[in-house]
């Protein structure tokens, strides 16, 4: 199937939004984990207040709830691309090499995806500042 260059824009754009959707509702369940035991408490237990696993749940609920809100998505997906790449190397990296062996494919995969929606944006469908002034007809930075 063959599409012309301005049908392709669209959906990429929309595109991009149902990706940064997925994502953020898929990290965001991490974060209800972490902070509420919700759906299921972790098998750890929930961290104690101001540790480490305590603010990377903080980080994925606030974070999650701002990208999936497409509201100041770009440095929210980029804080969240950096925990996912710091806490492969301080959980995953030291089990082994592979991911697929470490269990950290996950958070490589949801590293480069909010490395992406930080370079690329949230997508058409969006909230925020940035929201309004394509309404106006005003360029996007």
């Amino acid at each position: 199937m063959q599409m012309t260059p301005d049908i392709a824009a669209q959906w990429a754009s929309r595109l991009l939004s149902i990706l940064r959707i997925v994502a953020a509702l898929l990290f965001l369940q991490h974060g209800m984990q972490k902070m509420f035991g919700f759906p299921v408490s972790p098998p750890s237990g929930l961290p104690a207040m101001f540790t480490l696993g305590w603010f990377s749940g903080a980080i994925e609920l606030v974070g999650g709830v701002l990208v999936l809100l497409g509201l100041f998505a770009r440095p929210a997906a980029f804080i969240m691309s950096g925990e996912m790449a710091f806490g492969y190397w301080i959980a995953h990296a030291p089990r082994s090499f592979f991911p697929i062996v470490n269990g950290g494919d996950a958070a490589v995969l949801y590293c480069f995806v909010f490395l992406y929606i930080a370079i690329a944006g949230p997508g058409a469908w969006a909230v925020g500042a940035w929201a309004v002034d394509r309404a106006r007809g005003r360029a996007i930075a």
